[in-house]
């Protein structure tokens, strides 16, 4: 671990850990009430804005010595936990692929966060959006940096959480939590193709390293496919791939900056960079790789039909999103991943300048959009489907949302109906006697912690309250009259002859 902190490559922990810090010192701010009006307003972005920029120039400096020296590749920080024949490790991959795309996600943050701080100037929730967006920095810059699939999976969840909470950023309306639910629903599902696989890995292959996973031709193919169908299941998800298509238009109500970097250029990126990090692995099983090019060549269509009839900017933009990244799994399904890997780097940047320009658009056009073309038009069942979506919002919603939230509701009426009367409420007791309001209970517990303190009640009054003085004290009374004679006895001289010789008796 030392040889590598003596060279640059050896403090790309910082990359993540930097916005983590930024993210720290801001809520803590926010916390102690220092972030009052607009005078606090520049120091968030501040930190936010040096927190990225001293992760990229990192990375400047380590794709320079890359260049020079050759990519450091795999190595391992420090061992984090282990069990049996696997263990989890703090490593980190530096290659040619993690230092391309890290790099580019820097610089894509850095000029997103410098946006942000004029743009949402005086919004309500300023501080709020630096601390998740900080947050979301660090972790897809954890997703591309790390060397084994258990660290990338913590980022991919920091990820998530950043989503969600930036969907959710108005808050108090009811359309921007219940898109956030949504979306947060249905990556859930990725998230059980990750954790499926990564248990595999654990069990098969004995760690979660990708270069473990990179040597898998050492288990069985079914064994194998398995494996690979989990990562694919995450990456579809992740990058919004049928049928995981519908969340992605509804993770629109966040604020422009949060879309651009999340939905146009960073995030919905990641599910093609999980496949690329994974090709040695895909290779080995072509079945799933002709799968990639299905999903990908029916995603296009379905993104290129409904981006026909969109009517407004955003909406337009993340169908044209969907598009490229279809593309890119085809290209991946097909083996050419170097194509896939520049096609992702020049769409992140394009779209990156498409999402932020968004708000202006029409005043920088100066036109109507295009309606759709006249085949659409006069064909009634595409055009039908098209505004519909294919239905698959209708469809996620039953299948992932209807099902939760019957789940909730049964949750609740299971703590209404039988966990509060049995445990209690706060404030809810009843006084468990008419003579004594006072004591009240609730619940299985109050009622026996009542009944305890009426029997321990009872048993002080038993000894100690009844009569003038109580059974106890009569008790301790005669037991002091028989010591006070006891005594008395020992003070005569011929009972005190008795003790002496008996000491002596016993000494001898």
């Amino acid at each position: 671990m030392i040889s590598w902190l003596v060279q640059p490559s050896g403090w790309v922990w910082l990359v993540p850990a930097l916005p983590l810090l930024a993210v720290v010192v801001n809520a803590g701010r926010v916390l102690l009430g220092r972030c009052d009006g607009d005078g606090a307003e520049p120091l968030t972005a501040r930190l936010a804005s040096l927190a990225a920029l001293a992760g990229l120039a990192l990375l400047l400096v380590i794709d320079g010595l890359a260049l020079a020296n050759g990519a450091p590749g795999h190595f391992r920080l420090a061992h984090w936990f282990g069990s049996g024949n696997w263990e989890a490790s703090f490593s980190f991959m530096l290659d040619p692929l993690s230092l391309t795309l890290s790099t580019l996600i820097a610089l894509i943050g850095w000029l997103v966060i410098r946006f942000s701080s004029n743009y949402l100037h005086r919004e309500a929730g300023f501080h709020r959006f630096f601390i998740v967006l900080t947050f979301f920095q660090a972790g897809i810059q954890l997703v591309l940096l790390a060397g084994n699939g258990l660290l990338a999976f913590v980022g991919w969840e920091m990820c998530g959480i950043s989503s969600f909470l930036l969907i959710a950023y108005g808050w108090h309306r009811p359309l921007a939590t219940g898109h956030a639910l949504f979306a947060f629903m249905t990556n859930r599902a990725g998230d059980a193709g990750f954790l499926l696989a990564l248990g595999l890995a654990a069990t098969w292959l004995g760690g979660f390293e990708w270069t473990a996973l990179a040597r898998a031709s050492q288990i069985s193919v079914v064994d194998d496919r398995l494996l690979v169908i989990g990562f694919v299941i995450a990456a579809l998800a992740k990058s919004a791939q049928l049928p995981f298509t519908a969340w992605i238009t509804k993770a629109l109500e966040g604020p422009t900056p949060s879309s651009a970097v999340f939905y146009g250029a960073v995030m919905v990126h990641a599910g093609v960079y999980l496949m690329l990090r994974l090709e040695p692995l895909l290779v080995q099983v072509p079945d799933v790789m002709f799968g990639l090019v299905v999903v990908g060549t029916l995603t296009a269509i379905y993104a290129w039909l409904c981006g026909l009839v969109q009517t407004d900017v955003k909406s337009a933009l993340v169908f044209a999103t969907v598009f490229q990244v279809s593309l890119m799994f085809v290209a991946i399904g097909l083996g050419w991943t170097t194509l896939a890997l520049v096609h992702l780097c020049l769409h992140a940047a394009w779209r990156l300048w498409h999402f932020l320009l968004a708000p202006s658009w029409l005043a920088v056009t100066r036109q109507r959009p295009d309606p759709p073309p006249a085949w659409l038009r006069c064909n009634q069942l595409l055009y039908t489907i098209a505004l519909q979506r294919l239905w698959l919002d209708k469809l996620s919603e039953t299948l992932f949302t209807l099902p939760t939230l019957s789940f909730a509701r049964d949750l609740r009426a299971l703590e209404e109906q039988f966990i509060d009367p049995a445990i209690g409420q706060p404030g809810l007791g009843r006084a468990v006697h008419d003579d004594r309001s006072l004591v009240t209970a609730d619940g299985w517990p109050g009622h026996a912690l009542a009944s305890l303190s009426e029997l321990l009640q009872r048993i002080e009054y038993r000894l100690l309250l009844r009569g003038r003085g109580g059974t106890a004290e009569k008790l301790m009374h005669r037991a002091g009259a028989y010591l006070q004679t006891l005594e008395n006895l020992l003070e005569q001289p011929r009972y005190l002859m008795m003790a002496v010789m008996a000491t002596f008796v016993v000494i001898l």
